[in-house]
Order: C-alpha cells, then structure tokens, then sequence
C-alpha cells in the first residue's frame, strides 16, 4: 500500500506543488474595506447588511476565491461537520466498500457525509465547484476516468483527499490520497496461473482512470509484466468497457471459441461470474479445462460454484485511511498517515487447478 509522499520502489516521484495559502476572512475583510465581523454577517446570511457593503465583501470572496473553514464554522456555530464524496458509482463493490470505510470513519470523528453521484452528463466544473461550496472538505473515490477528472478540477485550497488506481511508477495524484498495490497483485494472481503449468493468461480487463490511448491500468499492467518476466508474449487484453457480469459474459464467450484459452485473469469479481457462466454455457467446465481468477473479493466471490478465486482488496482500510488524511487538512494537523490496511491477498478457492497439456 501506498500513501502519496512515499516514493514508489522503481523511481522517483514528481514533487508535490507548493500548497497555495488559502484566503482568510480578514483577508477579504481587507480587500473588502470593512471588519471582519462584516464579513462573518455576510457568509452567514444576516439581513443587517447594506446591498452596497455586500456587494464589495462578496466582490472580495470571489476575487481571493476564500472559502468558509468547516471546522472554525462548526465549532462557532454547532452545526456538524461534514465531508462531501465525489463518486461515479455506489453499487459496484469496490465503490461500496470503499464509501463504507469512508463513512465509519466520518461518523466515529462527528462528521456528517453527503454523496454526489457523478454522471458523464455533469458539468464537472460545476458540481465540484456546488460541493465545494458547502464549506467541509471533498472525498473523490477515484477509480474510473470520470471521477478522476473531477479530482483534477479540485481547487487547491479546498481540503481534499482521493482514493485512487495505483499511479503509474514516477507519478502521484494530484491531492493527498491512498492506493491499493493493484500492479503488484495481479502480477502475482498471473504468476499463480502460469505456475499451475498454465502456457499463458488471458485478461479481461476492467476500465480504468488512466487515457487507455497511452496506458494501460495498473491491474493490466502487472497481468502483462508477469508474463513477459516468464518470457510469454501477451495475449491481446479483452473487455475495459464496463465492470458488471454482463460484459464479463460476452467476453467469456468469445474466450470460450478458443480452445487454447486454459486460464483468465478477470478484473473483478463481477466480470469472473459472467466469464464463468459463459465458460458453463460453451461446455468449458472450471477448473477442468479453464482456470479462472477474479479481483476484489466480494461477498458472493466464495459463494459460487466453483468458489472463486480472487485477490481480496481492503476498501474499507482504504476508505478509513483517506478519510484520515482528509481529516487533517481540516483540522489542522499534518502528522504523517501510518497506513493500517492489509496488502492484496491472493485467495486460492476452487476455480484454479494445475494445467497438464492435452495428448
């Protein structure tokens, strides 16, 4: 697991940016020409105000671009704090498990937790800008394209953290954020497969945050590092056009024509049930002919037949740990984060056996 400001194992990363100084309330009391009890009367709505004297503090707030503390706003006026979660999905297991992790950690500090759901409909300068404007810190459940773009449009000086893909080696997230060693976890599931006497692995990816135009995620990027570590050039990937098991069964399907096909690594779990249903329906029975393994590990992973395969990721780990750096912008205190979340683990159930090559 990695926390941003570690340096990653096989180079350096970039340096972070100097954190641009938020504005203070006496900053726009200063531009504005009036107290900074004039302002407070501002921001809060109170009617005792001249429209001229309110137009110039308001003036002054979207010139410096300041906005309200959360946490001096709650403690003045009792109202509880609270976190906003930017996520694409909240269904998808990864996702749920994640914003559990999230909101556990939130509700045992006395924050209160909202969800925007984003849809590629947004206007993601808008909504990150509307979330914003609550006045607590934001939460950006990074795994896909979309919502990785709405954490690039995060103001600086609005208290953020992510949970994100693992970046690519050199290169850290744009906020504070945590990350599962995916890369690491499925070269490790491949390298199972091909030690069980397996020719090759093909893979049926997941999509991904990154610009697949130019790179791959970090799940395809360490099913294709294993293999060619073993001198096996890479099958082409399949799937990275959606997560659930429907996508996973048309790709199983066309896997299933080939009889050269022996073992699939699956990008989730969701994607494995649709693959091993398409196996069952082509007469490719699991582990008998094919060896499958799914990601993530969720509830129903082990409750299949055969009993899945799969690495076993920690989201809710990584939910507590981000909420845990988030908290610490917003009050203030910047010791570094100890990671308390499990590494991936490879989980060997039934939909794996040795290969002995046909006769």
């Amino acid at each position: 697991m990695d926390v941003t400001g570690q340096t990653p194992p096989d180079g350096p990363a970039d340096p972070a940016p100097e954190p641009r100084k938020a504005a203070s309330i006496r900053d726009v009391a200063h531009v504005a020409g009036v107290s900074y009890q004039t302002v407070s009367r501002v921001i809060n709505s109170h009617p005792n105000v001249r429209e001229e004297t309110r137009g110039r503090v308001e003036a002054a707030i979207e010139t410096l671009g300041f906005r309200r503390n959360a946490t001096a706003f709650a403690l003045a006026s009792g109202v509880t704090r609270s976190v906003t979660v930017l996520t694409s999905n909240t269904t998808l297991y990864g996702y749920a498990a994640t914003l559990q992790g999230l909101e556990e950690a939130a509700r045992a500090a006395g924050y209160a937790l909202g969800v925007k759901l984003l849809t590629p409909e947004d206007d993601l300068d808008r909504t990150v800008s509307a979330a914003a404007a609550t006045g607590g810190g934001l939460m950006v459940i990074g795994f896909d394209r979309l919502a990785a773009s709405a954490l690039d449009r995060v103001p600086e000086n609005v208290p953020c953290a992510a949970v994100v893909e693992a970046p690519s080696h050199g290169r850290t997230p744009p906020r504070p954020a945590v990350w599962a060693d995916d890369r690491e976890a499925a070269r490790a599931a491949t390298a199972h497969l091909l030690e069980l006497g397996h020719p090759t692995v093909h893979y049926v990816a997941i999509p991904t945050s990154v610009d697949t135009r130019h790179s791959e995620g970090p799940r395809a990027q360490g099913w294709r590092g294993a293999l060619e570590a073993a001198g096996v050039t890479p099958p082409e990937p399949h799937g990275g056009r959606g997560w659930d098991a429907r996508f996973g069964y048309d790709e199983g399907r066309r896997l299933a024509r080939d009889p050269g096909v022996t073992a699939i690594l699956c990008g989730n779990d969701d994607l494995a049930l649709g693959v091993l249903r398409a196996l069952h329906h082509a007469g490719r029975p699991v582990p008998g002919d094919v060896s499958v393994i799914g990601f993530d590990d969720a509830p129903h992973a082990g409750f299949v037949t055969p009993s899945l395969t799969t690495v076993r990721m920690d989201f809710q780990g990584l939910g507590r740990d981000a909420f845990a750096l988030l908290r610490g912008q917003l009050e203030n205190d910047h010791r570094p984060l100890a990671p308390t979340f499990a590494a991936p683990d490879l989980i060997l159930r039934e939909s794996t056996r040795g290969h002995a090559p046909r006769q």
